[in-house]
């Protein structure tokens, strides 16, 4: 999901059980995905919009979505299980979004597979902290800091 204005790409490593079964990113319930996004776009309401809208949110503020991985085999949904990935074509990705000022890697996992194929990338590449539930280690609070550093791209 991006858009022909996107001023942020945010990549996840591939999307979970509930959300390829949902057929929508970020669709566990207990994923902070919307509540995070929502927050460096100014809208807390994003959680309680339906699906729909919510995307319709993030590509009016210039926000895009895509898998690091195109495909893999992965029994259950933590990033660890995921095997024979093969990567997404982000390079090529990237090169058609002409207004892209920064990727976001949403966790770990999708930061290191993410960097070795952008070595070659002239932009800003942050590492947020997972949204993921499996992230518990880290507070919400200190996640949310770290995801409103998205707001400097897109105004």
């Amino acid at each position: 999901m991006v858009g022909a204005d996107c001023r942020v790409l945010i990549l996840g490593s591939l999307p979970g059980v509930q959300s390829l079964a949902a057929r929508q990113y970020y669709a566990h319930p207990r994923n902070r995905f919307w509540e995070l996004v929502g927050a460096a776009i100014a809208r807390p309401d994003l959680p309680a919009l339906p699906y729909e809208a919510r995307i319709a949110a993030l590509k009016d503020r210039g926000i895009g979505l895509w898998d690091v991985f195109a495909s893999a085999r992965r029994t259950g949904s933590l990033d660890s299980a995921i095997r024979d990935a093969a990567h997404a074509d982000l390079p090529g990705l990237i090169d058609a979004i002409p207004l892209l000022r920064a990727v976001a890697f949403n966790g770990k996992a999708a930061s290191r597979a993410s960097r070795r194929v952008l070595d070659r990338v002239e932009l800003p590449l942050l590492d947020l902290p997972s949204s993921s539930p499996a992230n518990a280690s880290i507070p919400l609070a200190a996640k949310r800091s770290a995801w409103l550093d998205l707001r400097r791209f897109l105004d």
